[in-house]
């Protein structure tokens, strides 16, 4: 065993050798500006940019000139809300999401609200699914866009997006989705889910951090965009700014990489997760899945753990990265809006811990995680004066119930 163990994959993921392997040449020998098309400099950095757009078009099976390269998906989600939210005010000013979106999507909203947008919050059951038919009830003639996530990135839930596109396309809504944590991981298919814009970031599939993009579709109707950032034009007028070319190369291979390995991953991780699963529940009383049991995705694990402290747990099992909620609101520790949102209560939220299983992860991790996680948590709960009269409390009633 290693020194350490990361279990962080939702927060971001390791760059993948073969990805740093095809960028390095475009830090140092193919350094052109793609914007400079005076010389060979920029005519080669502009070729490497259009490679890796069709590239990522390809995989995601859209046309070219819909992929717009960001800076990751925290500004694909601004770009895309802010940017349909000014060009489509004069329908009207009413946007849907749901209580369990990232921040970069709900703070967006709340920004809105300051400018006299309605936002209409949905929320979700005690899987983190919303209510389709209160989704249709909730579009009126001034909805100008829906933003639902595909897959929650604390408790790994995947709503249904096809039948909200479908919902949608039926009232002539605008549909968004920040596909951050779906991209690269399981199966996407824009066309049949009837998506208009997808957000997705590069560091979560084994790429360069600071590189996303958002796909902005022109299916049967051409989308009204407003940029958010003004400059040179770049980017057909939406997203003004030299291009980081060694990013773009990096996310379009690692998209590359998770597209080829896809079907293999998602067994391998499905099984990794659900030994580790399974060894909490058998091994450990009083420990809850949190999220859908089924409807989720392969390579995550929100799991509470009664009685022990989400941050106590983690300090006792320091070599082991994992995490308590989403990576962007950690620089403002508070009770995760995801878990509070699924009716749970205190102690269950703040016992909660997510593993991230990723592309490097081991079985033989994975078992040492599973010792050290039930070592920590049985140890802990020694300490537990809640703990210990509830065993007290149970051995009582049974010697009651079975007496000798």
């Amino acid at each position: 065993m290693t020194s350490s163990v990361y279990m962080d994959n939702h927060a971001t993921t390791p760059t993948d050798p073969r990805v740093v392997d095809v960028m390095l040449p475009y830090f140092t020998e193919k350094f052109g500006n793609p914007a400079s098309r005076q010389h060979k400099y920029g005519w080669v950095a502009e070729s490497a940019v259009e490679n890796a757009r069709n590239s990522v078009a390809r995989i995601l099976r859209v046309d070219s000139k819909e992929v717009i390269f960001t800076s990751g998906a925290t500004e694909s989600n601004n770009l895309a809300i802010k940017g349909i939210a000014e060009a489509y005010s004069s329908k009207g000013k009413q946007i849907i999401t749901c209580a369990t979106e990232h921040k970069s999507v709900l703070d967006v909203c709340k920004h809105l609200e300051k400018f006299g947008y309605k936002v209409t919050y949905l929320p979700v059951n005690e899987f983190g699914l919303i209510d389709l038919n209160v989704l249709e009830q909730a579009i009126i003639k001034e909805t100008i866009l829906v933003s639902i996530m595909i897959a929650n990135n604390e408790i790994g839930t995947l709503q249904d997006v096809e039948k909200i596109g479908m919902i949608c396309a039926k009232k002539d809504v605008i549909f968004h989705t920040d596909a951050t944590q779906a991209v690269g991981k399981i199966p996407v298919d824009i066309e049949s889910a009837k998506i208009d814009l997808l957000s997705f970031s590069g560091h979560k599939i084994y790429g360069p951090k600071g590189v996303g993009a958002l796909v902005v579709r022109n299916r049967n109707k051409k989308l009204k965009l407003i940029s958010q950032i003004d400059g040179g034009g770049h980017e057909r007028g939406l997203r003004s700014g030299t291009l980081n070319v060694p990013a773009i190369i990096g996310l379009a291979k690692a998209l590359e990489l998770c597209n080829d390995s896809m079907d293999e991953e998602q067994k391998r991780l499905s099984l990794l997760r659900d030994k580790m699963q399974n060894a909490f529940l058998t091994e450990l009383d009083e420990v809850y899945l949190n999220g859908h049991p089924t409807q989720r995705l392969p390579n995550n694990l929100n799991i509470s753990f009664m009685y022990v402290e989400d941050n106590t747990l983690m300090m006792s099992i320091k070599e082991i990265a994992v995490s308590s909620g989403s990576a962007c609101s950690t620089a403002q520790p508070q009770p995760s809006h995801v878990l509070k949102a699924l009716g749970l209560n205190e102690e269950r939220r703040h016992s909660a811990i997510r593993f991230g299983l990723g592309r490097f992860n081991t079985e033989e991790e994975v078992d040492y995680v599973i010792d050290r996680v039930i070592q920590a948590v049985k140890s802990l709960r020694e300490f537990s004066p809640v703990y210990k009269k509830r065993v007290a409390t149970k051995q009582t009633v049974s010697e009651l119930q079975h007496p000798k």
